[in-house]
């Protein structure tokens, strides 16, 4: 099985070794840097319906680069498009769901399956709209966060609330609804504005067992203040 590890301190590189006959895929424009006995493809994963679905699911490129070790073992590396941290998380004993832009490789046992979410979670989230990524098969698969990366522990009866753009990823065996507030009184539309006046956006609350990625930066937010510092 090709072996994932993250290198480097400061917007660290994914560095994959793969042996002979072993192959990956990734984002494209993910790969940094390969050896010779590597080949280098694009392709369309899982044929065109699903290439669509992910395409709705969560922003990723129609077509994906493939990396096989076709004339011996080789090393590459490999980075997302945005800057900060990476986590490499098994696959097998528990799936995950993604969330928008955060994929960056996996081994090829590892699928990336669509289902769709509750009507709820389909309108305000920014986690794939009506469609979401979670993943299936055994292996390894790499995501990136903005900024760094902090795991946490969800427990029974210890609920956790998190800013919607601020999940990585997250355990499939979670409950998850989403808010306008943390509040649990004043009605939606006070609740909208709640969370409009307070900053706080909407948020996502898990329940059950199962762990979370979350990142320190809010792409949408930064994205924002760039555009404001430019027209200035």
């Amino acid at each position: 099985m090709p072996v994932f590890s993250i290198t480097g301190d400061i917007d660290p590189f994914l560095h994959v070794s793969l042996a002979h006959g072993e192959k990956i895929y990734c984002e494209s424009d993910a790969m940094v840097m390969m050896e010779a006995g590597l080949d280098l493809k694009g392709k369309i994963t899982g044929g065109l319906g699903a290439a669509l679905m992910r395409r709705f699911a969560n922003g990723e490129s129609f077509f994906q680069q493939h990396i096989e070790a076709v004339r011996g073992g080789g090393d590459c590396l490999l980075a997302p498009r945005l800057p900060g941290a990476m986590q490499v998380l098994d696959v097998g004993a528990r799936q995950y769901l993604l969330s928008d832009g955060a994929f960056v490789a996996a081994s090829d046992k590892v699928e990336l399956k669509v289902r769709t979410q509750s009507l709820g979670n389909a309108l305000f989230a920014q986690s794939g709209g009506f469609f979401i990524t979670e993943t299936a098969g055994v292996g390894q698969v790499a995501v990136s966060g903005f900024g760094a990366i902090s795991q946490l522990e969800v427990t029974p009866g210890n609920d956790m609330i998190i800013d919607n753009a601020h999940v990585v990823a997250w355990d499939s065996s979670l409950r998850y609804e989403i808010s306008v507030t943390t509040g649990s009184s004043g009605g939606f539309l006070g609740n909208l504005v709640n969370s409009q006046t307070s900053g706080e956006g909407m948020v996502l609350r898990f329940s059950g067992q199962g762990k979370i990625l979350i990142c320190s930066r809010n792409r949408a937010a930064f994205q924002l203040w760039a555009q404001r510092g430019a027209q200035q």
